[in-house]
Parts: structure tokens; sequence; C-alpha cells
């Protein structure tokens, strides 16, 4: 592991899909959840994105319904939501192309719909293949896991493949009304990669699945234990962690 104590946090720049004129981008909460947990661990952060530059959010992020009262994770987003400097982190974000994985101890793929647009370009595929040959910690959320789909290891093979991984399923996209919008279902694409793929019984309940340094979730609800997850990777004295699968509140 690198010695930094820092990981890369990556977000889309995606602000519309593609047939259709719903707007798009980052789920904020996948963003801030994630910071908070890692924030109070100890490490620091970065944030970049394919293109590098701003990065939107998803104006359905930003519904009371996601922002909630002031008191727990809810609270806690609309308080950074709330907070200039943290805001301004999205204004310029570094691209993806000019990031250094040796600086980083792990990688976090953020989610949103906008990522099914731009995860899958090439330098974004080549620096997590990086992160996981270097032996460092590969973790997404929800959508995110759109940035592991292409992702070819030095061995030649496929990350995903053989690995248990879960994502946002299409049980959810149907639930969102979304599944006319998007260009693929991420589930059937994890499964085709040879991912073997599991999801809650309930969706939209928390699920995280962590095979060995790759550690995924499946909805927005999973972004606070994929950080306890990774966290707990980080300061673990060995990095050989057992697969296991852990669905909240079942």
């Amino acid at each position: 592991m690198a010695g930094s104590r820092r990981v890369l946090i990556v977000a889309t720049n995606a602000h519309r899909f593609e047939r259709v004129g719903f707007r798009t981008g980052l789920w904020l909460s996948e963003l801030t959840h994630f910071w908070d947990v890692v924030e109070d661990a100890g490490f620091a952060m970065d944030i970049a994105s394919p293109s590098g530059g701003k990065v939107p959010l998803d104006p359905e992020s930003l519904l009371l319904t996601e922002m909630g009262s002031a008191v727990g994770v809810k609270g806690q987003l609309a308080k950074r939501y709330e907070d200039p400097d943290f805001m301004r982190l999205l204004d310029a974000t570094t691209a993806v192309a000019d990031v250094d994985a040796a600086q980083y101890d792990a990688i976090y793929l953020t989610g949103g719909h906008g990522v099914m647009f731009d995860f899958r370009d090439s330098p974004l595929a080549e620096l997590v293949a990086r992160f996981y040959d270097a032996g460092r910690v590969v973790s997404a959320v929800c959508h995110g896991p759109c940035g592991l789909l292409d992702v070819q290891l030095g061995s030649g093979g496929a990350l995903v493949d053989g690995k248990q991984v879960t994502g946002y399923s299409w049980t959810e996209e149907v639930a969102a009304r979304r599944n006319d919008a998007v260009p693929f279902s991420l589930e059937e694409e994890l499964q085709r990669r040879g991912g073997r793929y599991s999801k809650s019984k309930v969706p939209f309940r928390s699920h995280v699945v962590e095979d060995g340094r790759l550690i995924t979730g499946q909805n927005p609800r999973s972004a606070p234990d994929v950080a306890e997850a990774v966290v707990k990777m980080l300061n673990a004295t060995t990095d050989q962690s057992p697969s296991r699968s852990t669905t909240l509140g079942e």
C-alpha cells in the first residue's frame, strides 16, 4: 500500500441521458456519505473525473427526501451541500488521465446515471487496472461499477471475471423509471463479463460485496457501508480478505 493515506474518488462529467432529456450527474450522497466515513478515519481524498473540470449533480439527488432533516446521514448530506468549500471541490476536478495512482491507497467510483455515459472510457479502465495490479483497493457503488466493466488486468484477464460483485440492479432501474433511458443493464453487463453478481432481496437496501481488494455496493444507501469496508481493509495489517457479501436489514 502507498504510505500517503489518500483515497481517489472518481465522479462523472455527464449531465444528461443521451436518448432522453432527463438531467443526470453525480448522485451526491454517494460522494458525501463515503467522504464522511473516510475523513473520520483520517484519510485525505481527492476527486477526479473522466474529462476533468466540473462534476454535475443529478437533480433528483438534491430532493428533500434525499436531504432529509438535520439528523443522521441524510442530515450530513445537507450540511455538505450547504458548505461552499466542499462543493467547490466539484468545480475543477482532475482529469483521470492526469492521476498518478502511486499517490493513493484506494480508488472509489461514485455513481449516478451519468457514469453510464463516461465511465467506460479507456483512461479510467487503465487507471483502475493500475490500482488493482499494484495491490491497492478498488471500490465502487451503485452505477460506479460501470467503471469496472472494461478493466483488463496486467494478467490479461477482466477484473470482474470470477469476482463477487454487485451494483445497481435492473429491479431498481425499473422502480426508478429509468429502464427505458439507460444504455444498458449494469446487472447484466457485470454477469456477462463473468462477475458473480448478487443483490439485496429488497430493492434500495444496503448491500455490500467484498472479494479480496474489490469492494462494491449496490445502491446509494450502500455508500457509507462501502466506505467502512474500504477503511477496514486499508487499516488491516494484511491485504488478504475473504470474499463475503452483506445486506443490511434483512
